[in-house]
């Protein structure tokens, strides 16, 4: 075999039609073998003998996609120093663009002996572990253009690739829980017709099933556990892992642009899956453990502020670096349109503490790829002063937390502050205005894949979790669900009607609110997981969303309320409210008011007594202070949102001064959207009778 010294970037497998060049870092291996697998389970072995700044480099002529490799790192194995290079185990690439197979647990993929963890295992693991695959990097994207929906236009769907697509009817079978399941207009129909305008992917890097869980007869289901941060997840290709997964998801995703919806990506940069000390040894500790993870004073252990074992070392440059090329990889080669980061406060701790100003953040900032998308950050992770809802830099965006909770105490009857729900309602000011952000910085959520379902929320109040095999302990246990007078499932209509109602409330309230709305998959039509509020090990009937035989109710109210939103400017202000009439627009109205169930405007003392069980707020079509994007003045109609969170019902007065004549709009006390224009008309002055726990909607022509 002709080897050739090649080049020491980039980094990874690059064939370029001729040949394949190899390039790999470390400082921690004394010598490096390339080994190319071959399918009778013999493998061929090059030394990369060529070294720059620490990157191993080669370049083989002939070497053609599809070739499975992998390395072998020769040098010290010492945990007690932090070093855990072992020939014996046969590494993936941790540039691999594509993975074959799966690990197939044992000891020998392990670097130590089970009955002696201080003992190295020469056990020889490549039987055993997966492999990485050279691609090739050429596909025909045709005249795919990204979608580029501006924040202020988005819709968010969270939705897990095989739990979207299992059980859709109208999927043949042998696509179902893939890639081209996205594509398959049977999907892309549903998420149009509903309004949906981004497709937030649960993990599709390459993940790997825990040893821990397959013992246990379960799987990582939902893919927190990343080896391969630029391989799509091989088992999620219907036709394939050799490359082919690359090709498959490349066409899902021109499928999605075509239609219009972005693909956003939850990525999980904060630790791999080889766990802590006693972690199986796959890639990155067999490389260059300290490298690439954060080490305790006793280097033999990891600092964990993920849950998961180990954190990645966002000191490192190399570390960094990896990151900073994974996302421009799926930026320009893959064509997604933005990220949400998985324990997003974690990718912060240069040191210890979480720091705003980190390199990681510099990066991001000034890259010319990456600053350009959607970046979206889970803002908190298990370390201690993990939790930073509303400290991202100005170019992030955030999972509102705060809103979520207090979404949910307002609608099970908790005492909240009016104030606070008020804040939530229009964009969180005090979480984003005094660093220059805007509402848009708010992702809102009700709920999402991590605890219960909408339906759930609604009719659990205690987590069920007994499948995990944890005896219930794992998950959350403060959900602020309500089970609306009944645990699980029930007979009784008097519960399952206030269990409905319950749902159109949050989903008014979530699609009425300032900021970007997200619905997690199957929340449209009440999915339930049977008060299983952490499913992550159960890729099963329980998870996979079960798609209605027939028409749904409240997947008709969705609609309707996703497309009221979209057509209405004043439910996605760019710009904060002023709570003062709008300067230039000849409206002595205020942008903003909010209104006692009495029609009275509220004075201070409200503010300081009132709990947010019961008010009304007048938004004002006609007092947008933020202009088109060609400078045009934007107008709007006017909306009134009444808000009864009480047990009780309560009479709502239409505000005199506000607007002469009303239609209503929305009702969650009726099961049924209803048609536009069809609504009830509502005079100024009128009385409201509002149903308990229940929401109305008045909209006023300009």
């Amino acid at each position: 075999m002709q080897v050739w010294p090649g080049e020491a970037y980039p980094l990874g497998a690059t064939y370029d039609g001729a040949g394949t060049n190899f390039a790999v870092f470390t400082e921690a291996a004394d010598r490096v073998e390339l080994c190319l697998l071959h399918d009778d389970g013999s493998e061929t072995a090059v030394e990369l003998r060529e070294s720059d700044a620490f990157v191993r480099h080669a370049y083989l002529p002939g070497v053609m996609p599809g070739q499975r490799y992998g390395f072998r790192m020769h040098g010290p194995y010492e945990p007690a120093r932090g070093q855990r290079c072992n020939s014996a185990k046969l590494l993936l690439d941790p540039y691999a663009k594509a993975i074959s197979g799966s690990v197939r647990w044992g000891e020998e993929v392990y670097g130590y002996h089970f009955d002696a963890p201080e003992r190295r295992n020469d056990l020889d693991s490549a039987p055993h572990t997966m492999t990485s695959v050279v691609v090739n990097p050429y596909f025909d994207w045709g005249d795919d253009r990204r979608p580029r929906t501006e924040y202020h236009h988005t819709v968010i769907y969270e939705a897990h690739v095989k739990g979207l697509t299992m059980r859709h009817p109208g999927l043949p079978e042998e696509l179902r829980g893939t890639y081209a399941a996205l594509a398959h207009p049977a999907i892309i129909e549903h998420l149009t017709e509903l309004g949906v305008t981004a497709l937030e992917l649960m993990p599709v890097h390459q993940f790997v099933n825990d040893h821990r869980l397959v013992d246990m007869g379960l799987n990582n289901y939902w893919g927190y556990n990343t080896i391969g941060f630029f391989a799509p997840h091989n088992a999620y290709a219907s036709w394939g892992d050799r490359g082919q997964q690359v090709l498959e998801f490349k066409s899902a995703v021109r499928a999605l642009h075509e239609a219009g919806i972005e693909v956003i990506l939850d990525v999980v940069y904060n630790h791999t899956a080889e766990g802590n000390h006693l972690g199986p040894t796959l890639s990155f500790r067999g490389i260059d453990n300290q490298s690439y993870y954060r080490l305790t004073d006793d280097p033999r252990y990891y600092m964990d502020t993920t849950g998961t074992g180990n954190s990645l070392l966002m000191r490192s440059p190399h570390v960094l670096q990896m990151i900073m090329d994974s996302l421009r990889y799926w930026v320009l080669e893959m064509h997604v349109d933005g990220f949400r980061f998985d324990l997003a406060a974690t990718l912060a701790r240069q040191f210890h503490e979480v720091d705003r100003l980190s390199s990681f953040f510099d990066l991001v900032q000034q890259d010319p790829v990456v600053s350009q998308v959607k970046l979206i950050a889970e803002p908190w992770d298990v370390g201690e002063g993990g939790y930073q809802v509303g400290n991202f830099p100005p170019l992030w965006t955030e999972w509102n937390g705060k809103y979520r909770d207090t979404v949910r105490d307002v609608w099970r009857g908790e005492p909240r502050a009016v104030g606070e729900f008020a804040s939530r309602l229009t964009g969180s000011s005090d979480l984003y205005q005094d660093d220059g952000r805007r509402p848009l910085a708010s992702i809102n959520f009700v709920t999402c894949h991590d605890g219960f379902t909408l339906h759930d929320l609604v009719s659990y109040n205690n987590k069920h979790n007994q499948a995990n095999g944890e005896d219930n302990r794992d998950g959350e246990s403060h959900n602020r669900s309500w089970n609306c007078g009944a645990e699980g499932a029930t007979e009784d209509p008097g519960v399952l009607e206030l269990r409905a109602r319950q749902m159109r409330n949050f989903l008014a309230t979530l699609m009425l609110s300032q900021g970007v709305p997200m619905i997690s998959h199957g929340d449209e039509f009440g999915r339930t997981q049977q008060g299983n509020n952490n499913a992550y090990c159960q890729d099963s009937e329980l998870a996979w969303v079960q798609w209605p035989e027939e028409g749904s109710e409240l997947l008709d109210f969705t609609r309707a309320l996703v497309w009221l939103r979209k057509e209405h400017p004043v439910f996605r202000r760019r710009r904060f409210f002023h709570g003062r009439p709008v300067e230039g627009t000849h409206d002595e109205l205020s942008d903003i008011a909010w209104f006692t169930p009495e029609g009275k405007e509220m004075a201070p003392r409200d503010w300081d007594r009132a709990q947010a069980s019961a008010l009304s707020v007048f938004l004002n079509g006609n007092a947008i202070s933020e202009p088109g994007s060609r400078g045009e003045r934007i107008t709007d109609d006017s909306f009134l949102l009444m808000f009864n969170a009480s047990a009780k019902p309560m009479e709502f007065v239409v505000p005199v001064d506000h607007g002469r004549q009303w239609q209503v709009v929305v009702d969650t006390g009726n099961p049924q959207a209803p048609a536009p224009g069809a609504g009830p008309k509502v005079q100024a002055g009128a009385r409201l009778k509002l149903v308990d726990r229940s929401m109305t909607v008045l909209q006023r022509p300009t």
